[in-house]
Order: C-alpha cells, then sequence, then structure tokens
C-alpha cells in the first residue's frame, strides 16, 4: 500500500538528511491520515484514494511554482518543484498523447458515443479507468476533439 510505502520513504529520507523529500513525503502523509480518519472512512486508505490525493498534490505544486517563477521568485519555485518531483515518484507512468488518444477511442466505442453531447458518458468512464495516469483537462480536451471529429 502507498501509506507503509511513503511511511518507510520517510525514514529513508531521514537517514538521509534530505530535508527536500523529507517536508515533501511529510506532508503526503499528513493528508493520508486526514483522509484515513475521516468520517466513514473506518480508517482505511485504498490505493486509489492515496493516488488521488498524490496527484492532486502535484497539481497544486506545479502551479505553486509557476506562480513563484511568474512573481520573480526562482528560489521559491526550485524548492516547490523538488518537491513535487519527488511526490510524482509515487505517481503512475503517465500516458503520451498517443496513448491517451488510443485508449480514449476505445472507451468511446465501448460507451457508444457518437457525438460532443455524450461527451458526459464518455468522462465518466475514462476518468475512472485513466485516474492518475492522465490529467482530466488533457482527457477532456482529447475526448472532446475525438467526439468532433
Amino acid at each position: 500500500m502507498l501509506f507503509e510505502q511513503v511511511s518507510k520513504d520517510i525514514i529513508s529520507a531521514m537517514k538521509a538528511k534530505d530535508k527536500v523529500r523529507l517536508m515533501a513525503l511529510r506532508n503526503v502523509k499528513k493528508l493520508f491520515i486526514e483522509a484515513k480518519t475521516a468520517p466513514g472512512a473506518n480508517d482505511e486508505l485504498p490505493d486509489d484514494a492515496a493516488l488521488k490525493i498524490i496527484a492532486k498534490l502535484v497539481k497544486q505544486g506545479e502551479d505553486t511554482a509557476a506562480l513563484y517563477a511568474s512573481q520573480g521568485r526562482p528560489d521559491l519555485a526550485e524548492e516547490e518543484q523538488a518537491q513535487v518531483d519527488c511526490i510524482k515518484e509515487y505517481l503512475p507512468k503517465q500516458l503520451s498523447q498517443e496513448e491517451l488518444e488510443t485508449t480514449l477511442k476505445e472507451i468511446i466505442a465501448q460507451v457508444g458515443a457518437t457525438s460532443p453531447r455524450d461527451m458526459g458518458k464518455v468522462m465518466g468512464v475514462a476518468s475512472k479507468q485513466l485516474a492518475g495516469k492522465a490529467d482530466g483537462k488533457a482527457i477532456a480536451d482529447t475526448v472532446k476533439k475525438l467526439l468532433s471529429e
């Protein structure tokens, strides 16, 4: 499970005195614990829920790094990006644009979508099937493009 892996990696980061990795992983673990102790979670955190948390953290970190860079703070941008890079290691390999299109064409055929009005059906299946493997915006843009052809 990801929760145990992150906990082990925190210990490794402490031993290696890797402050950036340690800070990033502690933040991940804090959010994991919050999710485990949330009402209705039954003190469990399945890997799919953990992946969603990690993906959200990566997106937030990248947005923050871009904001720092645009405000002329490259020192903060680099630090934020270093943490994001540590967290990204826990995400599954991202699909290339070609792989994404191929997978989405299969999903479109599977749900029988024929026009842009069917985008909701496709997105429901695609979001679940591609969780953590592709960015939501990239999925939506690609589905829109494929359905308008």
